[in-house]
């Protein structure tokens, strides 16, 4: 066996707290109602808890020294087995190595033990900067609560023998009872290398000893050994020489190697810096560069992702970091198995949301390849990687078996052959691809958009509108949006399988969390566990916890049907990446099975759809800048899988309706049908359960059809939907969603706006216009802006026309005007 390339072994460095949590624009203003510009501070709890207040407040310099202090002599006069021993007697983890027994034993001897977890009951642990739990809600999780401030125990400190006999014991028996010890201030900062322990090599910019004090009057302390520690400081100047032993010791370790500027920027900003914006080990990062996706600001990662290469696109992928594919690879089949996996761990209490790759790759000509990757998600400069030639196939196959056991906790082939598997803790699941092409990658790229035009027998305007529809751009941005953009986790091809657990777990979330109510410790517990297993199936670049219905809406169900969507685009669009000579936008639109027309500017439908249009549009607001609409171009649809005017001719009370889309949804919409929402959750566009949801205002619709300022354009849908003998009218969401999903019955939501009754009118077949100026309702108190309308039955449901936008910055009026 001969390895061709090793990039890092990185993977084994534990994420501590320093690692700065940032969430997305999404999901902040989910939070905040607004964008985020700024990374949050540290000083803020994941789960905070203030605990009892067990005797006198003790803060500031000579609370530091005294700790300083106790904490010296029990480091110099007692054991590592003593302090194990004091740990156990007290009912705390005695587990873990030398520099951790330390910190704990400390901890409890100064300020008293710890009660147990308040969320699952397992037990706390000081890092040296925050107090967390090491216990687990679930098989899919980790707890993770974590406060400053944790409940104490009120009862003496147990003190066995061996203790009693020290050199200390008038210290230890100072802070014994409850009402002689020192409370730790909350308030009071901690300082910014609190916990920390560092390693120095190599001629710094100061002496060793001056950073020395620097770093131990920072809260940190220096360790002469790199065993142990959480960062080696060295310079660029001393890896090109080669490095060092502490270098390898560190790598070898997992341990971050990082430039001297981290304890710079740390001090000078009092607070502490990701270590994996100064490391020195990958030439990417030499400067700063090659930060983890999750520790930049949300605006750099989107530039980034936007332009990142799709690295694993499907099931018979070849990795495109493996070179080989250029080379003629191939995934290796046997007895109908596709030797190609991908897997995927979030655990947010162990901080770790990890990837991993492997596959056996066939070349022409040469050896048999097995390549492996396994890093945290958006951290690829560290990312461990391996390429290795093997002689025998059966060998690889048995090692390839082998490491999905040892990674997974499962056997290989129930799981490829009837996808059988067991989450185990701790460990990773598998993202089950399916055997076709991520549009992201089969899709038409930027160079071959105006060839494709070219080569068509499309009418012009069609021809643009399949030539969007089939391109990479809207796939890449919908899933950057959602955070969901890994660039080795093919998110757009996964199979119907992997597709139907999220589903599961999405419906398993909602159930879960309708069920706790309620704000206290136990429905954290469930938020957290959910939040988890939620994000291990469904990946992102930046998963958190939910917080509310409005986030799970946002963020978990609209996720949900992106990737849904997107995965019948790939399929639909294939690969696109060749020759465009043989028309492939005629082939995809006979594929449709639509028929797509653009209408006159000057026909009576065309004016009619306008008018509707611009009387019941409101302008999307963004932070302080409001943003109108103008008309592109007006599609008429005929779908072979939604019934037709004709099919709908005496149905009763059909509305023409406006139903918001993004461009990446279409596809699916057009080839399918509509599909009824995901779940029920008491949030807009999900209040009326797993229902077809429309609005009579352009301007509710447009709030889904518009992304961001850098895409401004977008797609209006409007559908002719029979509303059935009864409607049922609410201004609440409704309680038991299930028994209209049943009866199918026709709800309208009354929204604090209505149109202008004396401004509609009918179309053709008796289909009602809502058209009118949108006025205040009686409904003042209603939870909805504008009115909504649920449909149960697809069949009731035909969308009509489509009508292309282009979002402006508005100061005038809605405009209709030739495209420019």
């Amino acid at each position: 066996m001969k390895v061709h390339d090793t990039r890092s072994h990185h993977h084994h460095h534990q994420p501590s707290d320093q690692d700065t949590k940032i969430m997305t624009r999404k999901q902040k203003a989910a939070q905040e109602g607004h964008s985020p510009t700024k990374k949050p501070k540290n000083e803020t709890d994941h789960h905070s808890d203030d605990g009892a207040n067990n005797g006198k407040s003790s803060s500031g310099g000579d609370f530091g020294k005294e700790f300083d202090e106790f904490s010296k002599a029990v480091r110099e006069h007692l054991s590592i087995a003593q302090m194990r021993e004091i740990l156990e007697s007290n009912d705390q983890d005695p587990s873990g190595s030398e520099g951790v027994v330390i910190t704990k034993c400390q901890d409890l001897l100064f300020f008293g033990p710890l009660e147990r977890c308040p969320l699952c009951s397992a037990n706390l642990e000081f890092n040296g900067r925050i107090y967390a739990c090491k216990g687990f809600y679930s098989e899919w999780s980790s707890c993770t609560f974590k406060s400053k401030n944790p409940p104490r125990r009120r009862d003496s400190t147990k003190l066995p023998d061996s203790a009693l006999n020290s050199s200390i014991v008038d210290m230890l028996n100072k802070y014994q009872e409850p009402s002689s010890r020192p409370q730790r201030d909350v308030a009071v900062p901690l300082k910014p290398l609190a916990g920390m322990v560092i390693a120095l090599s190599g001629r710094l910019s100061r002496t060793h000893q001056e950073w020395r004090k620097q770093i131990e009057q920072n809260g940190g302390k220096v360790s002469n050994s790199v065993l142990g520690v959480n960062c080696l400081i060295s310079t660029s100047a001393e890896r090109e020489r080669g490095g060092s032993s502490k270098h390898s010791e560190a790598i070898e370790n997992g341990i971050r190697v990082v430039r001297e500027e981290w304890l710079v920027d740390s001090i000078e900003k009092q607070e502490l810096q990701p270590l994996a914006a100064y490391d020195i080990m990958s030439d990417i990062a030499v400067d700063g560069k090659g930060i983890p996706w999750d520790k930049q600001d949300p605006t750099d990662q989107a530039l980034e992702s936007l332009t990142a290469e799709l690295k694993l696109y499907g099931k018979r992928g070849v990795h495109k970091d493996t070179k080989l594919q250029d080379q003629g690879g191939a995934i290796l089949e046997k007895d109908g198995i596709l030797y190609n996996c991908a897997f995927f761990l979030c655990d947010l209490g162990r901080e770790m949301n990890e990837f991993c790759i492997m596959q056996l790759i066939t070349v022409p000509d040469t050896k048999l390849h097995m390549y492996y990757k396994r890093g945290k998600v958006g951290d690829d400069p560290n990312a461990e990687e391996r390429l290795e030639e093997w002689d025998s196939v059966d060998g690889a196959i048995a090692e390839f078996v082998s490491m999905f056991e040892e990674i997974t906790g499962n056997e290989f082939e129930p799981w490829e052959r009837e996808k059988k598997f067991e989450k185990k803790r701790l460990s990773f699941f598998p993202v089950d691809m399916d055997d076709g092409v991520d549009v992201r990658h089969g899709g038409l790229g930027l160079r071959q958009l105006g060839s494709a035009s070219l080569h068509t027998s499309l009418e012009p305007k069609v021809a643009n509108f399949m030539k969007v529809l089939c391109s990479q751009e809207i796939y890449r941005y919908a899933l950057m949006e959602m955070d969901m953009d890994a660039p080795d986790l093919p998110m757009g091809m996964l199979s119907d399988i992997h597709l139907k657990r999220g589903e599961e777990a999405l419906l398993q979330f909602v159930e879960a969390v309708k069920s706790a109510k309620g704000s206290g410790r136990k429905e954290e517990a469930v938020w957290s566990d959910y939040s988890q297993r939620w994000f291990t199936l469904m990946p992102s670049t930046r998963p958190f916890i939910f917080k509310d219905y409005k986030q799970l809406a946002d963020i978990a169900a609209a996720g949900y049907e992106t990737v849904r969507d997107i995965n019948v685009a790939s399929r639909l669009i294939g690969d696109m990446s060749g020759a465009t000579l043989d028309d492939p936008l005629s082939d995809r639109y006979k594929k449709l099975g639509c028929s797509i027309s653009a209408l006159d500017k000057e026909s009576d439908d065309y004016k009619m759809i306008v008018k509707y249009l611009e009387t019941t549009y409101e302008p999307v607001k963004v932070a302080d800048i409001e943003y109108g609409v103008r008309v592109e171009d007006i599609f008429a649809v005929e779908s072979s899988v939604s019934p037709s005017l004709e099919d709908m001719k005496n149905l009763p009370n059909k509305v023409l309706l406006w139903c918001g889309s993004r461009s990446s949804n279409l596809l699916r919409h057009l080839q399918k049908g509509f599909l009824p929402a995901a779940c029920s959750l008491p949030a807009p566009g999900y209040m009326f359960g797993r229902g077809i949801v429309c609005s009579d205002a352009a301007a509710e619709a447009a709030k889904y059809g518009y992304t961001a300022v850098d895409r401004p354009e977008g797609f209006l849908v409007l559908a002719v939907a029979s509303l059935g003998n009864q409607i049922l009218e609410v201004k609440t969401p409704p309680q038991d969603t299930k028994s209209l999903e049943e009866k199918k019955v026709g709800v309208k939501g009354l929204g604090r706006k209505k149109t202008d009754e004396a401004e509609h009118f009918t179309w053709k077949d008796g289909i009602k216009v809502p058209c009118g100026k949108l006025v205040p309702s009686e409904h003042k108190d209603s939870v909805l802006e504008y009115n909504e309308y649920a449909v149960y039955d697809p069949k009731m449901t035909s969308i009509r026309f489509l009508v292309a936008v282009k979002y402006e910055e508005q100061n005038a009026e809605l405009e209709d005007v030739e495209p420019a």
